[in-house]
């Protein structure tokens, strides 16, 4: 599967037209994936030697995650993206870079997302199942820029 991804991935690159699209598709291969933590949380320090298995096998999840993520970043983006950003320790680095390169103000993007969830509506025809994962891409897309969702 994960050679399909990369596949995909590497089909259309990273321009500055298309960057929201591109990191809505990261989100999306990395949710599925079980990889998203890695843009969301710090990276955790290397255990002691005498640190427990758990403690380990935390770490070494995190680092395999990681790894994982930026291959498909680094696999989206021009090879001269590719080259300044192949140093960059975390997957979090890279896209908080890419972000500022690229990406709007979040603030704009946040409001873009909940004025499209708050006024969508189920089109006629549409299956309820395609306009809820709509839905929830587009959450999921709010979440991303740190929108607050009132209850």
């Amino acid at each position: 599967m994960s050679a399909s991804i990369i596949a995909l991935l590497a089909t259309e690159k990273l321009n500055s037209e298309n960057y929201k699209q591109l990191k809505s598709n990261l989100n999306i291969i990395l949710v599925i994936n079980d990889l998203r933590f890695v843009l969301q949380e710090e990276r955790p320090l290397a255990p002691a030697l005498d640190a427990t298995v758990a403690v380990h096998k935390f770490y070494d999840r995190w680092i395999k995650a990681n790894d994982k993520a930026e291959v498909y970043i680094l696999t989206s983006i021009s090879n001269v993206l590719a080259k300044k950003h192949e140093n960059m320790v975390t997957a979090k680095e890279i896209m908080d870079s890419l972000q500022s390169m690229f990406g709007q103000s979040s603030s704009q993007a946040q409001h873009e997302v909940l004025k499209f969830v708050y006024n969508s509506c189920m089109k006629e025809g549409l299956s309820v199942r395609e306009h809820v994962l709509n839905l929830m891409i587009h959450f999921n897309m709010a979440e991303t820029n740190e929108a607050i969702i009132d209850e």
